[in-house]
């Protein structure tokens, strides 16, 4: 071999040697989320197609439920997930950690926070003749409940029962698999009461079939201490009469954040640049779905959450000097859980 050909082998080897690990970008990965037709699963399509346009494709892949992703995204046969906080909470923690006296979602500690995105917005729903006016009015009804496919569902029930002071014992339970199971449920009478995230397409759906309407969770002060009680991570909002599909008149819903996460063994150069296209994306995403102008550089970083952040996010935000004083306490007390 000419020594002019073993010198380019030599440095070739020694750049590869010296590259960093994990350097190399994937050509895909994938974001796993709810059905389509979920507010989740816009959010997650949204996410996508800003972060395609980086140096990778992103994939879309939807579930039944989280609780049928999470456990591909802490074994990491899938990089990316959009859930909810409380949701995360249960499952990063394991069984012994319960809200309602019931922690059914399979233990997974390999997951890691990316950002934190705007709330999640749910409402108690009735179609649009129904005489129920609020939660109130939902004693002795046809609630929809189970959502053995669609867990954080449950949750969201088991919240607005809880701001009336009101417990599973004091509806007809209709079972369903999933939230949009539950709105079928409602549009084909076998249901009085379900729910959905606001604006979302099974909701117009739903309203362009037999006409619905969203009544309110009971937010005095009373009722949101109950609420907030029953599932940490839960709080009200008052939405306006006329801003959404069948939000009829000013309406309380049930509020919690909404957490764009990856499994901890997903690379740093993956997750810094995924959320790279985020966070310069953010004009991209408004057109796509109006709750995505709360998702905002303010909200991403935040003392108040459930898990730990991606190690990639972690330098992402230092270098961009908005990792908050404090936050090093809260990512080392929620990594102890799960060391």
């Amino acid at each position: 071999m000419p020594a002019i050909v073993r010198l380019a082998v030599t440095l070739t080897l020694l750049a590869a040697l010296a590259a960093p690990a994990g350097a190399q970008l994937p050509r895909s990965i994938t974001l796993a989320t709810n059905p389509p037709g979920t507010v989740y699963y816009t959010f997650g399509s949204g996410l996508a197609k800003v972060i395609s346009g980086g140096p990778f494709q992103v994939s879309i892949q939807p579930y039944a439920g989280s609780s049928t992703f999470l456990p591909l995204l802490n074994t990491g046969e899938v990089e990316l997930g959009i859930v909810n906080a409380v949701d995360m909470g249960l499952s990063y923690r394991g069984p012994k950690f319960q809200i309602g006296g019931r922690n059914p979602f399979p233990h997974a500690p390999n997951v890691r926070l990316v950002m934190r995105g705007s709330p999640l917005l749910v409402g108690l729903l009735v179609r649009k003749d129904s005489p129920i006016k609020s939660v109130h009015d939902i004693k002795g009804k046809r609630f929809t409940g189970e959502y053995r496919a669609h867990l954080a569902v449950w949750y969201n029930m088991f919240g607005h029962l809880a701001s009336a002071g009101l417990t599973w014992n004091d509806v007809k339970v209709v079972p369903v698999n999933t939230v949009n199971d539950g709105v079928d449920a409602l549009v084909q009478g076998r249901a009085d009461v379900t729910q959905h995230a606001l604006n979302s397409a099974k909701v117009k759906e739903a309203d362009a079939a037999v006409g619905v309407r969203h009544v309110s969770d009971d937010c005095t002060a009373q009722g949101e201490a109950r609420m907030r009680k029953a599932v940490p991570g839960y709080y009200p909002r008052v939405v306006k009469a006329g801003s959404m599909t069948g939000v009829v008149e000013d309406t309380c819903v049930v509020a919690y954040d909404t957490y764009f996460f990856a499994g901890k063994g997903v690379p740093d150069n993956v997750v810094e640049s995924a959320l790279k296209a985020v966070w310069e994306g953010g004009d991209q995403l408004v057109p796509i779905h109006p709750m995505f102008k709360e998702w905002t550089h303010d909200r991403a970083v935040d003392a108040d959450v459930s898990i730990p952040y991606h190690p990639g996010a972690v330098r992402f935000y230092r270098e961009r000097n908005v990792w908050k004083p404090g936050m090093d306490q809260v990512q080392r007390k929620l990594l102890a859980v799960n060391p």
